[in-house]
């Protein structure tokens, strides 16, 4: 990620307010990461000469040995300043260094074999030194910072052993997690490279969960801090995550088991996503899903917490989904173009008598009006009407009339006695009450209703004879062409 990013987001994130909470045991090396942090990313940013010399002053002062050396939270500097960085981020920034956890091995909480006392803000009477760290430490993580790290050690910076500090360094991070407070872990190690401290790292970052970082405090460079700092913008919580489907996907109805099955297998993938850090791991499992073929994160947006997700579907699918909706066989993208071709074909002229067939439908009677395309003009003639003289243009056009006639058919089955025609009509009573539309399935004679109704209808439209036809075509051109005065008759 570039440094100029890095600095922007955690700004974004951080409303401009970058306020670093080092917490963790004692004698980890938290002062000497402030004052390599202060010295090698802050003082330097600094604009002012007086503010750089004072934040110089306000350093906290570290050694080696088991003697803790904080006795007390101090901000540094004391009143947050503000920094720019490569000309891409302002920020307000502050470290806030305090006592830590106690480990056991560690000097300076116990005089003359008794805890020590100390006088704090917080109480009007004197109280252990230990306790009035553990409170220090508290407000540091819950009141004071923005983002957290967590100071703790392999134990090669001192004589104190690397068991000492398990427990307070758990501690510590509870606390965090509890609250939700972006952090990162950092382990302090003489050699962070030596297959012991890589070791170390892999396992803490397993058992915490949250990235753990191997430096060395006392060598600390702006690489370094770029890493810890990227780090824990991975930390902070997800806002929104934008999921892409393939547009046709998005189409379908709502109930579509296609899109039912894909927006549930995206609620389920992204329940458990809390940090941005998690986003890859968690959201990718989206492709076990079966109609689902790549998982792809476009882009994470570290200063909004935004994310964008691509999601691809089998190729097949788009084609069987295609063919349930339409009833027509298309397997492959070859066999869509004719396809596409002919129903585009037949959609024009269905778009020709689609007004007349909604008239039929709201009048009983619709026209269908001729295109230009099907106008015939026949030459112009020369006319004379008294002494004057003038053009006779004529054209012609086919129109089409529609009518809808309502045809009733009866059928009335012979079946023998008047009790067994009884038990008809009781049984098809009986199919009507349970279902009214299962009525046309009832078998007989070995022929459904349905069949033999159709039938009946069929008969009687395939029975209007063909000059009878012929006289109704002649009759309605009449009427149009010539008009009509209210009579019409028609012989047959």
């Amino acid at each position: 990620m570039e440094t100029q990013a890095i600095y922007r987001d955690i700004a974004k994130r951080c409303g401009g307010d970058v306020y670093i909470g080092v917490v963790g045991p004692v004698r980890t090396g938290k002062s000497t990461f402030i004052k390599r942090f202060m010295e090698t990313l802050v003082i330097p940013n600094i604009t002012s000469e007086f503010a750089r010399e004072r934040a110089t002053d306000e350093l906290p002062q570290s050694a080696a040995g088991r003697t803790i050396m904080t006795t007390e939270p101090k901000f540094i500097p004391e009143e947050a300043v503000k920094i720019s960085l490569d000309d891409s981020a302002t920020l307000n920034v502050r470290m806030i260094d305090c006592v830590g956890y106690i480990v056991p091995s560690s000097l300076g909480y116990i005089e003359n074999e008794q805890p020590r006392m100390v006088v704090t803000p917080w109480f009007d009477k004197e109280i252990p030194f230990n306790l009035a760290a553990e409170i220090g430490t508290q407000k540091v993580i819950n009141e004071h910072s923005t983002i957290g790290l967590v100071v703790t050690t392999d134990g090669s910076i001192s004589d104190i052993p690397r068991e000492e500090y398990e427990e307070a360094e758990q501690r510590v991070v509870n606390e965090l997690r509890q609250i939700n407070k972006p952090f990162v872990v950092l382990l302090n190690c003489t050699n962070p490279s030596a297959p012991a401290a890589v070791s170390l790292r892999a396992s803490l970052e397993e058992r915490y969960g949250v990235p753990v970082v191997a430096v060395n405090c006392l060598d600390l460079g702006e690489a370094d801090i770029r890493v810890i700092l990227s780090d824990v913008l991975f930390q902070f919580p997800v806002r929104e995550v934008a999921v892409s489907l393939p547009g046709w996907v998005t189409s379908l109805a709502p109930d579509h088991w296609l899109r039912t099955s894909l927006y549930d297998s995206i609620r389920q993938s992204a329940q458990d996503v809390e940090r941005i850090g998690q986003l890859k791991s968690k959201i990718t499992t989206l492709s076990e899903c079966e109609y689902v073929s790549r998982v792809l994160v476009d882009n994470i947006d570290l200063g909004s917490g935004g994310a964008s997700v691509s999601v691809d579907v089998k190729n097949d699918l788009f084609y069987r989904i295609l063919g349930e909706a339409t009833g027509l066989e298309i397997p492959d993208e070859s066999a869509l173009m004719p396809c596409m071709v002919e129903l585009a074909a037949v959609k024009r002229e269905y778009d020709k008598v689609k007004c007349a067939l909604d008239e039929v439908a709201a009048t009983g009677y619709g026209i269908v009006m001729p295109s230009l395309e099907e106008l015939s003009l026949e030459e112009p003639e020369i006319v004379k009407q008294g002494g004057r003289y003038g053009v006779r243009l004529k054209a012609s056009a086919p129109s089409i009339h529609m009518m809808a006639a309502n045809i009733t058919t009866e059928v009335s089955p012979i079946v023998g006695s008047e009790k067994q025609s009884e038990e008809l009509v009781m049984y098809l009573l009986r199919e009507f009450e349970e279902n009214p539309k299962k009525i046309w399935e009832s078998n007989i004679f070995g022929k459904s209703l349905h069949e033999l109704v159709n039938e009946g209808l069929h008969n009687k439209l395939y029975r209007m004879p063909g000059d009878a036809r012929m006289k109704l075509q002649e009759t309605i051109e009449r009427i149009i062409n010539e008009g009509c005065t209210g009579l019409i008759c028609i012989i047959l």
